[in-house]
């Protein structure tokens, strides 16, 4: 005797049916990962809406190897990416993540990143209505105690409404340091940037932050191109209130710059978030 169960045989096929969509749409998601020796990197895509896009490119590294932010401290090498090949795209933003700091291995302090890191992209279409195909061409070194260079070509295509990866990017974005200005009360801030001939001290006021313990308060310094290569700022003083005072000499300016008026990105982190200030030296 056959017994024939189609409720049992449809809930099978369904599930299938299902699995493979899901497969499908997170193919469309993300392009595949581009693998070197010590690292892999891919685009991801965000939903689909209006002019303004959300993406992200991803680097996965191997234990003890690491790559470096937009200006990568005493050594290192900075990525550089191009999208001038994308299709029906106007401009590309890259938004860091605030970085961790790293020994050189020459007495000195580099920025990056380990393990892995989505730099989340804010995109602008040229038409909204038109397909849109992201392609990034990606040179940057991974280091443990040498450096090797990398070069990589990712392309992937905006297609979906709902992207799978909306959450990676929504959660990568959370680690990229927020617009602020000197003074603001946020739980950790520039209080204060002032010039001693050559040398540029700033106050950071950092908040007690009981629920989020453990990560001492951090300054960058950067200037007003990547051809500046400032010192990595040194905490010097601790006061009462939770006033910490970096210091950096103004060394590392190109041929012909001069510091005087010179605007300067300071990014400040701490246990209670990250903060990037944007001012002009005395």
């Amino acid at each position: 005797m056959i017994v024939i169960v189609p409720s049992r045989i449809s809930c099978v096929a369904l599930a299938a049916v299902t699995c493979l969509l899901t497969l499908h749409a997170r193919a469309q998601d993300a392009s595949p990962w581009i693998k070197d020796t010590y690292s892999s990197v891919r685009l991801i895509a965000g939903s689909r809406s209006g002019n303004v896009l959300l993406g992200g490119i991803g680097f996965q590294l191997q234990p003890g190897w690491k790559t470096y932010w937009r200006t990568p401290g005493d050594s290192g090498v900075p990525p550089r990416i191009d999208f001038s090949k994308s299709q029906n795209v106007e401009s590309v933003t890259i938004l860091w993540p605030v970085p961790a700091k790293f020994a050189d291995g020459a007495g000195g302090t580099s920025f990056g990143y380990q393990k892995q890191v989505l730099l989340p992209l804010r995109i602008i279409t040229k038409s909204p209505d038109k397909p849109v195909t992201l392609h990034a061409s990606i040179n940057y070194a991974v280091c443990e105690k040498l450096c090797i260079p990398v070069e990589a070509d990712a392309e992937l295509a905006f297609r979906s409404v709902a992207s799978t990866e909306d959450n990676a990017i929504a959660a990568a974005l959370d680690t990229v340091p927020k617009p602020a200005k000197i003074g603001d009360a946020s739980p950790v801030a520039i209080r204060e940037v002032r010039r001693e001939d050559r040398r540029v001290l700033v106050d950071v006021v950092a908040q007690d932050d009981k629920d989020s313990p453990g990560r001492e308060v951090e300054l960058f310094a950067e200037g007003p191109t990547p051809e500046w290569a400032l010192p990595v700022p040194k905490l010097i003083k601790r006061e009462a209130g939770g006033v910490h005072r970096f210091a950096f000499d103004l060394d590392g300016l190109p041929p012909g710059a001069t510091a005087d008026g010179a605007v300067l990105k300071l990014t400040v982190a701490g246990s209670g978030g990250a903060y990037e200030v944007t001012t002009k030296l005395p």
